[in-house]
């Protein structure tokens, strides 16, 4: 094929270059404009498209607000101060980077290079830390009903009885895409480097630090709580601290956490899933049987690591196997001894909750087995259905958390709130290779590294999701330290959030408080 320039004439070419020579310099200089217009287009639809990357176009957070409060905690008043803003984090050429948002209490009555501060976050990943704030931690409490959790509920905050306020301050923050925190840039690169394990706790300890120090609280105690996948942040982000920012904790409140990945993300023939659950699934049984017994759970504990886990891995060809395991898990469980046989001993997470609640056709929580919902299908149909638990908590504690902005704290950005980002959770990068997340070796670092270190791990019976009988299986392998009590677990009746039942939220607060409170000397 002959180009097109190639068909006309010399002589007509010579005549035609002066015009042809401005039209290619005309075509230059606009060659630039057009890309440019071009890039933001798409950056434009880009931004559209996926409301969890924001850019500079949806505005920067406020300034922050700082108001004078006060509750009544057992006949005495406590004064504080509340903050609620942002810190922005900057890369190492000082470009902003994200924008972190949280909310400070301080006290107003105590000095503060001796008072203890403690950081708060939740889990997810993708979620902000309005569960610790409005359910255990903070000033004022949202209630919600053991029984039944409704969205509809109403959001009017009481006074927390039990606010950790007595004894610390507190800054509540919202990791990256949760709560009013975002990324400042929409580059790929960035997203992955903090929607991911290592950049995730990068970010928090740049965050801890910079908080530290533009408040000037770095001869303050400093603790964290972590709930959930916020536990499992914990160890990382006291190793990190440690090390990296020449930051030491002096403990770790360890809520629901998941401590070792690898104990989850096993195929259906593992037994430690199982193992690690069963105390759970007895506990639920229990519960439904008005027998709960704390006594009764240690046996089913020695049961789990011992008789069970021997029988599971004789494995399922073994008949005399299988009728040994159903007689037994139908009489800790309450569950029909058919349906234990049917599945050879093998309980999963979806067989769970619909045998929990099948027979009123309702369906059970995994976060907390003693919660039931109405099933979306009668009888034993499946079907997709809301967490009577986590999605039902979503509505009342979002709506809680905005007016809390807005009518006591006086700082409402204009921007959706995120309580639980699920595409953060969906593209979060675990970076591991072949080896499963644990956050074990770096607890076992930061403990034998500062013989003052203390560790709170705290669990609710009736939980699922983080049996509250991994952490102890796991606890147990650390070494003895010559303190005994520098690693303390703790489990209450209730589930993921036990908190929500007023007799568990009051013991955490009393052996968190007991934390806290031990004489320096004895450290």
């Amino acid at each position: 094929m002959r180009l097109f320039w190639q068909t006309i004439p010399a002589a007509s070419v010579r005549r035609l270059r002066p015009v042809l020579i401005v039209l290619l310099i005309l075509l230059l200089g606009a060659g630039p404009s057009f890309a440019q217009d071009e890039a933001a287009t798409q950056e434009s639809q880009d931004s559209t498209q996926d409301s969890t990357t924001v850019g500079a176009s949806e505005g920067q957070l406020p300034d922050a607000r700082t108001t004078s409060q006060a509750i009544q905690l057992k006949g005495e008043e406590i004064r504080f101060t509340a903050t609620a803003g942002s810190l922005v984090l900057r890369d190492e050429e000082q470009t902003p980077e994200a924008e972190l948002a949280y909310i400070a209490y301080t006290s107003d009555s105590h000095e503060a290079a001796e008072r203890p501060i403690t950081f708060a976050v939740n889990g997810g990943p993708g979620a902000a830390s309005a569960y610790l704030h409005l359910g255990v931690l903070g000033p004022w409490l949202l209630p919600m009903d053991e029984e039944r959790i409704v969205p509809s509920q109403p959001i009017a905050l009481v006074e927390n009885s039990e606010s950790w306020l007595t004894f610390t301050d507190l800054v509540f923050v919202d990791p990256v895409e949760t709560g009013f925190s975002r990324l400042l840039d929409s580059a790929q690169s960035l997203r992955q480097r903090y929607l991911s394990v290592e950049g995730d706790i990068d970010a928090l300890a740049r965050f801890v630090t910079d908080w530290l120090v533009k408040e000037g609280r770095l001869a303050s105690p400093v603790y964290f709580v972590g709930e959930s996948y916020g536990g499992f942040r914990g160890p990382l982000l006291a190793e990190a601290l440690q090390t990296d920012y020449g930051i030491g904790l002096r403990g770790l409140v360890l809520l629901s956490p998941v401590l070792d990945f690898g104990w989850w993300t096993q195929p259906d023939h593992s037994p430690m899933p199982l193992l690690s659950s069963l105390p759970s699934v007895a506990a639920a049984g229990m519960e439904r049987a008005g027998s709960f017994s704390e006594e009764k759970l240690v046996a089913v504990e020695d049961y789990a690591a011992g008789d069970f886990v021997v029988d599971l891995l004789r494995g399922v060809q073994e008949e005399e196997v299988l009728d040994r395991l159903a007689d037994r898990l139908a009489q800790i469980t309450h569950l029909p001894r058919e349906l234990v046989r049917d599945h050879e001993g093998r309980l999963d997470m979806e067989t769970l909750v619909q045998a929990l609640g099948q027979e009123e056709d309702r369906i059970a929580s995994p976060y907390d087995t003693t919660i039931l919902g109405d099933a979306p299908l009668r009888g034993k149909r499946a079907g997709r259905a809301a967490d009577p638990v986590l999605d039902a908590m979503t509505a009342p504690l979002t709506s809680a958390m905005l007016a809390l902005y807005r009518d006591r704290l006086e700082w409402l950005p204009e921007r959706r709130y995120h309580l639980l980002n699920r595409k953060v959770n969906g593209n979060w990068s675990w970076r591991s290779g072949r080896r499963q997340p644990e956050a074990v070796g770096a607890l076992q670092r930061v403990l034998a590294l500062d013989p003052a270190f203390q560790v709170l791990v705290v669990h609710g019976y009736t939980d699922l999701v983080t049996p509250y009988f991994a952490s102890e299986l796991i606890l147990r392998q650390l070494r003895d330290f010559p303190d005994p009590e520098r690693v303390r677990q703790e489990n209450y009746r209730g589930g993921h959030m036990f908190y929500s039942r007023a007799a568990s939220r009051r013991a955490f607060r009393d052996d968190a408080a007991a934390l806290y409170e031990k004489p320096s000397s004895e450290r």
